[in-house]
């Protein structure tokens, strides 16, 4: 048996390390190369006592906006939107307090100026979150594509509410209808049914403080957080599914017979739209895509949200607060997918997932080693 430690030593030795020092109690990693199936496993625990196994549905976080991304893909490849268009062309109300020149590119590049840290969710509904954001006022200061700065939550709930608009199926349906199902990714959701939640029980992953220890467990794996959509950060599934999702990007909007987007829709979203800007919420200068992040290593080691040393300048995903990472390398025919149920201290976490990368690069053969 070809075990993961022995196929991946040094990523595996990361893991382990890091599961040791208390950083996560388990960690899930799917991992393809050049279409061949190079890693798919779970190590550790899920909670004291239970193993961590690569069916439990990890909690994605941001690395789950690129779905929200995609579908906005596919609403403009069939000609239902255009990404210069004003958001308030189709969410009226989404212009009051001078946010009536913000465009859908804006949002999907993070240069919209409606950052708000509290949006209500998931104490409020779909709706009332949508209500909150459209009422608010543009930063002030803040000329639209001119400055850069991550909106957590704010322009997701709205592009979200686009989507939902032009189709007429709520969100959740949207995303489980018209990319998760025919992809394979079964168990994929963002906002579950209640039943579903039920059902699953304690496939819901659990995801812990490790800040202090003995670690805490936060409460996102409640039925409130789970069932209730969040196209900002509620993407729940196994890594093993996620990779699906970035191996269809990767081979051009196609995975087998199955074809969501088309080739040039892939290449919109991913090119750099936005380039050597500062990002005044990560407080460090990054290039973006269309709601997905570009290799922005040539800005410095500390940029956010990176892939490690050793990906090219190809390489374009999006990550998690904290937690996970999901990408595509396309000069080495690459795809990732990796979850941590534990969430440490920025700069701690900043380090253990370079650690982890870097040594994957490694261990696969990407990058000369030394003897």
């Amino acid at each position: 048996m070809n075990l993961p430690q022995d196929r991946l030593p040094r990523t595996w030795q990361c893991l382990e390390d890091g599961r040791r020092e208390g950083l996560h109690l388990g960690a899930q990693l799917s991992v393809w190369l050049r279409e061949e199936e190079a890693a798919d496993f779970a190590l550790g625990e899920n909670r004291p006592g239970e193993a961590l196994t690569p069916e439990h549905l990890m909690l994605w976080l941001s690395t789950s906006k690129p779905v929200t991304a995609v579908l906005l893909g596919q609403l403009w490849q069939e000609g239902r939107l255009e990404l210069d268009e004003p958001i308030a062309r189709y969410i009226p109300e989404f212009a009051a307090g001078g946010k009536e020149a913000i465009t859908l590119r804006h949002a999907l590049t993070h240069t919209g100026g409606f950052r708000m840290l509290e949006v209500g969710w998931p104490e409020t509904g779909w709706e009332e979150t949508v209500a909150r954001i459209c009422a608010t006022r543009r930063e002030p200061r803040w000329v639209p594509g001119q400055k850069a700065g991550y909106h957590q939550s704010s322009s997701w709930f709205v592009l979200g509410e686009v989507a939902r608009r032009l189709d007429g199926r709520p969100f959740e349906r949207l995303v489980r209808e018209r990319i998760f199902e025919p992809l394979g990714m079964e168990d994929c959701w963002i906002g579950l049914p209640a039943e579903r939640y039920r059902a699953y029980a304690d496939r819901i992953a659990a995801t812990w403080d490790t800040t202090s220890s003995p670690p805490s467990r936060f409460g996102w794996d409640s039925e409130l957080h789970t069932v209730r959509p969040s196209p900002a950060g509620g993407g729940r599934g196994p890594m093993r599914q996620l990779a699906r999702f970035y191996r269809m990007l990767a081979g051009g909007g196609r995975l087998g017979e199955t074809r969501l987007l088309s080739p040039q829709t892939v290449e919109a979203l991913t090119a750099r739209h936005r380039v050597g800007l500062f990002d005044h919420t990560f407080r460090h200068v990054m290039d973006w895509g269309l709601g997905f992040i570009p290799d922005s290593k040539q800005y410095g080691e500390a940029v956010p949200y990176a892939y490690g040393g050793h990906c090219s300048a190809r390489t374009v995903g999006h990550s998690g607060y904290r937690s996970s990472t999901a990408f595509m390398d396309r000069e080495h025919g690459l795809v990732v997918a990796l979850a941590f149920n534990g969430l440490p201290d920025d700069a701690t976490h900043a380090r253990r997932i370079r650690q982890v990368l870097e040594a994957l690069y490694q261990d696969l053969g990407l990058v000369a080693t030394e003897a």
